[in-house]
């Protein structure tokens, strides 16, 4: 993974009040970057967000969430957070995401979204319109099922 496989980079800075005792993000934080990661990529998509996708009849619940930590990250660095739609599947979506600190990559991780429908709480394809818009906006094609 390298920060030029990502077509959206989120930039952030460390806070005191997530690293432990050694200066040294805490681990549970690395979730929270990535959802605020990726909620700003779906905003620079043009996509619906959470309002109007339920206003749709349509919501994104989390799946899965993995993470790969390569190199600690500390008090007060800079990070780049890389995001990209990697997979489109029939009702879910998988994005890739990657820490980085002046060009050095820290963690890799995925989320993996279902598409579900808001009543029932089923599982429901992917709409076509968000499929297009996700594909035009990578650099690299999301692989498709």
């Amino acid at each position: 993974m390298q920060i030029t496989d990502f077509s959206f980079i989120h930039s952030l800075r460390v806070r005191w009040s997530e690293v432990d005792m050694q200066g040294v993000v805490f681990n549970g934080h690395y979730l929270t970057y990535f959802d605020v990661a990726f909620v700003e990529y779906w905003r620079a998509t043009g996509l619906p967000g959470i309002p109007q996708q339920a206003g749709q009849g349509v919501e994104m619940f989390v799946r899965k969430a993995t993470l790969e930590y390569l190199a600690p990250v500390h008090f007060d660095d800079e990070l780049e957070l890389g995001v990209r739609c990697a997979a489109l599947g029939t009702t879910s979506l998988r994005f890739a995401i990657g820490i980085f600190r002046a060009g050095q990559h820290l963690v890799s991780g995925e989320l993996v979204y279902v598409v579900a429908d808001t009543q029932l709480r089923k599982a429901v394809p992917v709409p076509d319109a968000w499929r297009s818009v996700l594909i035009d906006f990578e650099k690299l094609p999301p692989q498709q099922k």
